[in-house]
């Protein structure tokens, strides 16, 4: 037997082994920091950017769709919401789903069919012929859209540990350039071509996730946690000559076979490969381990329960208040809607386009402020201190509304919660492990979309309906809740590896 379990061993590492130099082992974590972020990941950011941005313009819309919509086919308020509570509707499915299939069956397929059932459905959504096909083809936009926390796991899986908080945020950028292009498409769009022609052009970024499909790799990460660890190695491989770097001296190991023998556990069928190994085993206790527990007992389980919940009312409310300021932006400023006429209100138009171009340049200096406190004043400080100022901002326009000021204190509260947002989405991938990670951001933005559903009814019937001031109180309730689910997460994330199993965390 102890023949056939060094028959693993191929003969070049059986010579470095009698030369003394064969006990050299390595994680995908100490690879990744020896070769540091290079032109590899550089181009790993660009495509995952430019799915997020998608995601984003496709969001975005949804400030200007509702309204012109409202008025082409002569809809209620209540319609015009449901508009946009559809498509929450179906990210709250699609999140949850994509999650667990990215998990199971890798991270290149589950973005894949996210981008195909984004640019479909976006596509064909601009030439609904009547209000419920309009529906249908949004909530299937909805669905697909709901992928995008795996686009963000993808990427946090290529980045050394030291330097996550840093590229997260500029991985956030992309969110940013997407809401920026946004309002400045429809800005453009929608006073000459209309909704149907914004509908089309926001559908073409996912259509380019398509076309570079093929030259994007798998999380080596994913395929070290399915015992793939040789196509792993051949990943890193790739990502030190793209870096012009080196892997670190000796095979690659599995992180949770490592972290066993550390601790002087036998664990059977344990292989240690080289970079240049190219068959593919599977060990049997790791995909037993897999499979033991479902995805959301894992979630559930006493390491992890406390950090799930609190995430999930963090995420609910980062939606809720994030996409109730776009909203907001639209409903609030320029002239009083409760004192004006229908006339007047369409006259107003084009400024609140100006406005809501204006008030998305606040999340640059956010995602610059992101960028200066997450890895100084760690993940759990930084987002509970923008919540509070969050909160700070929105709190005088319950009682006094002017357009100047108004439009600041928007502007000024978009700051914090566009940071907030960022550091959760770094936050979220690093307390799960490898084993869950997509499914668990997944189901946490699941909740997000429920905010997002929900916040629509506050920010346009609530609004709309001459009730500024309870929904302003009611966007200060969640803000501050939020901020002090925060301050009870038990740990801080700065620094540290990944986690690859339950156990780890």
């Amino acid at each position: 037997m102890e023949m056939e379990e060094r028959s693993f061993v191929i003969p070049q590492e059986q010579q470095q082994m009698e030369d003394g130099g064969g006990s050299s082992r390595y994680t995908i974590d100490e690879a990744l920091v020896s070769m540091g972020f290079g032109n590899f990941q550089i181009l790993v950011l660009a495509y995952a950017g430019m799915g997020w941005a998608s995601e984003a313009m496709e969001m975005m819309l949804l400030s200007f769709i509702g309204p012109a919509v409202q008025s082409a086919w002569s809809l209620s308020p209540h319609q015009e919401s449901l508009i946009t509570s559809v498509v929450f509707a179906g990210m709250l499915v699609g999140a949850y789903s994509w999650g667990i299939v990215s998990d199971k069956y890798g991270r290149r397929k589950g973005f894949f069919i996210t981008a195909t059932l984004t640019s479909v459905a976006g596509f064909l959504s601009a030439f609904a012929p009547n209000y419920i096909s309009l529906l249908i083809l949004r909530c299937l936009v909805g669905v697909g859209l709901g992928g995008g926390p795996v686009l963000a796991s993808w990427f946090l899986e290529f980045i050394p540990a030291p330097e996550r908080g840093t590229w997260m945020v500029v991985f956030s950028t992309f969110w940013t350039f997407g809401t920026i292009l946004e309002a400045s498409l429809a800005w453009k769009v929608m006073p000459s071509l209309g909704w149907r022609w914004l509908l089309a052009f926001s559908s073409f970024p996912s259509l380019l996730l398509l076309i570079f499909y093929q030259y994007t790799p798998e999380s080596p990460r994913y395929l070290c946690l399915q015992g793939r660890t040789s196509d792993a190695a051949i990943i890193l491989e790739k990502i030190a000559r793209r870096n012009r770097t080196n892997l670190p001296p000796g095979v690659l190991v599995s992180g949770h076979s490592y972290a066993f023998e550390e601790q002087n556990i036998p664990v059977e069928d344990v292989h240690l490969l080289s970079p240049r190994q190219t068959k593919v085993e599977t060990p049997r206790a790791t995909k037993s381990n897999i499979v033991s527990l479902s995805p959301l007992l894992k979630l559930l389980s006493r390491e992890l329960i406390v950090s799930t919940l609190l995430l999930w009312v963090v995420f609910f409310g980062n939606a809720f208040s994030y996409y109730g300021l776009v909203l907001l932006t639209t409903e609030l400023t320029g002239k009083n809607r409760c004192t004006t006429t229908d006339m007047h209100l369409n006259e107003h138009d084009d400024v609140n386009y100006r406005d809501v171009f204006i008030s998305s340049f606040a999340e640059l200096p956010g995602l610059a402020l992101s960028a200066v406190i997450v890895d100084k004043l760690g993940r759990k400080l930084s987002m509970s201190a923008m919540f509070f100022l969050a909160a700070t901002f929105l709190f005088p326009l319950a009682f006094y509304r002017v357009d100047g000021l108004t439009t600041s204190l928007l502007f000024g509260a978009r700051i914090c919660i566009t940071s907030t947002f960022t550091v959760v989405y770094i936050y979220a991938p690093e307390i799960y492990p490898t084993s869950i990670r997509t499914t668990g951001v997944g189901i946490a933005s699941s909740i997000g979309r429920i905010g997002g559903m929900v916040c629509p009814l506050v920010a346009v019937a609530l609004v709309k309906g001459c009730h500024q001031t309870a929904a302003i109180i009611l966007f200060e309730i969640v803000i501050l809740l939020s901020g002090i689910c925060v301050v009870l997460f038990p740990f801080e994330t700065k620094g540290q590896h990944l986690p690859e199993n339950v156990a780890e965390t």
